[in-house]
């Protein structure tokens, strides 16, 4: 029987969670898009990933409810709306609507905003959120290209794009255990609160929150969340099982690099050293149809043995703010992600079998073009990045959230693949 139904806002992101969900023992499957009323799956969590974390508020939250309806028609019990854990977004959304369309849906007035990940450093302190011991607006995140995060404070940015009020439930509540933070959350709730930014600074707070959230019809957050709370339903489960079917197969690998954040151009500087690379022209991807075709043929001729071939994108900021002043940001985009989906399908065609993606929006495109409905999750790479495998199909994924991963993350999806 399901036992949770993940809404996640991007591929990613979808991914991140579910990984943890099977390091859990859990056995999940990922959906690609709002699933069809037809399509019946058996599974302890569903995690479906749609792509609107940064399209119109009204998309997002037209694709939200339909894939909440979508879970409650299989009799789900628990929903967990997945957004990244560093809290991208805009002062309009699409956090704050989807999360309001979620409460008013399921009759629910209450729920909690935790976009926290202790192992990959992201944590919250009062509700000021954190990344790599710094506060967000000070993290590279502040000059992202589509949601530039300029305010660390959790409640601030929720009341900006929602319709109520959010308050705090600090560390030294989280020190005193579960029935402190319900507590805390029945307090703030009677006070007229309608949401709740959970603090977290460690681990054991993570168990700790799980087990607090867990009669909660929504929660909503990072994946830490629900690492503590599978952590609370684990008991005796297996997670080497749970992880089985989503084990890539052994295959002809390709890397493909579209996220221009800080932990991936450091990745990417560490790869090409050691692999054959290429860069990708922004300029050609605008303006020459055949680029993917060229960029393909030059992957085909790399050798078999040896490091997959990387193609790239990624590039540093001040790069990356120069192309979109003088071509537009949403063109660059679109542009690139066209060309990467090209190539993605190209060589899946020639017999390419395992893709090793950098970036959400990339992920989406790679995902989309190779027409994958959906995945079996396997063993993590790194904290929140799993090897997928596509259901009904001999295709391998591992699709990384642009700062997941240590630098010789590329060598380690590889290493563990072989």
């Amino acid at each position: 029987m399901m036992r949770l139904g993940v809404i996640a806002d991007d591929f990613t992101g979808a991914t991140d969670i579910a990984g943890f969900l099977v390091a859990n023992g859990l056995r999940t499957v990922q959906l690609n898009g709002v699933p069809p009323a037809d399509l019946q799956v058996q599974a302890d969590a569903v995690v479906i990933s749609l792509k609107s974390r940064s399209c119109p508020v009204e998309d997002a939250v037209s694709q939200s409810l339909a894939s909440l309806d979508w879970l409650r028609a299989r009799g789900c019990p628990q929903f967990f709306f997945k957004y990244c854990s560093t809290f991208d977004s805009t002062p309009r959304g699409n956090i704050g609507p989807v999360t309001d369309a979620l409460l008013d849906a399921l009759g629910e007035d209450f729920t909690v905003i935790c976009p926290v990940l202790p192992v990959n450093g992201r944590t919250i302190y009062n509700g000021y959120l954190f990344v790599n011991g710094v506060p967000l607006e000070e993290s590279g995140m502040r000059h992202h290209p589509v949601t530039p995060m300029t305010d660390s404070n959790l409640m601030r940015l929720m009341d900006a794009q929602s319709r109520g009020k959010t308050g705090n439930v600090p560390s030294t509540i989280m020190d005193e255990g579960p029935e402190a933070v319900r507590a805390a959350l029945a307090d703030l709730r009677a006070r007229g609160f309608r949401y709740a930014v959970l603090d977290a600074l460690n681990d054991a707070h993570l168990v700790v929150m799980g087990q607090a959230v867990s009669e909660m019809k929504l929660v909503t957050g990072g994946s830490g969340l629900a690492d503590g709370m599978a952590r609370a339903w684990a008991g005796t489960a297996d997670a080497a099982a749970a992880a089985a079917e989503g084990r890539p197969a052994k295959g002809r690998a390709v890397v493909i690099s579209g996220s221009c954040s800080q932990m991936t151009n450091a990745q990417v500087a560490a790869y090409r050293d050691a692999a054959p690379s290429l860069a990708v022209s922004v300029e050609r991807c605008m303006s020459d149809p055949a680029y993917a075709d060229e960029l393909a043929d030059w992957v085909l001729a790399q050798p078999r043995n040896g490091l997959a071939p990387l193609v790239y994108a990624t590039m540093p900021p001040e790069k990356v703010k120069e192309l979109q002043d003088r071509y537009g940001a949403a063109e660059v985009s679109e542009a690139v992600e066209g060309v990467f989906g090209r190539l993605a399908k190209r060589l899946e065609e020639a017999g390419f079998d395992q893709f090793i993606v950098a970036g959400g929006e990339t992920s989406g495109v790679v995902t989309q073009s190779l027409g994958i409905g959906g995945f079996h999750i396997g063993p993590q790479i790194a904290p929140g990045v799993p090897w997928v495998r596509a259901v009904g199909r001999p295709l391998s994924l591992a699709l990384k959230s642009g700062n997941f991963g240590q630098e010789r993350f590329f060598f380690e999806a590889q290493d563990l693949a072989a």
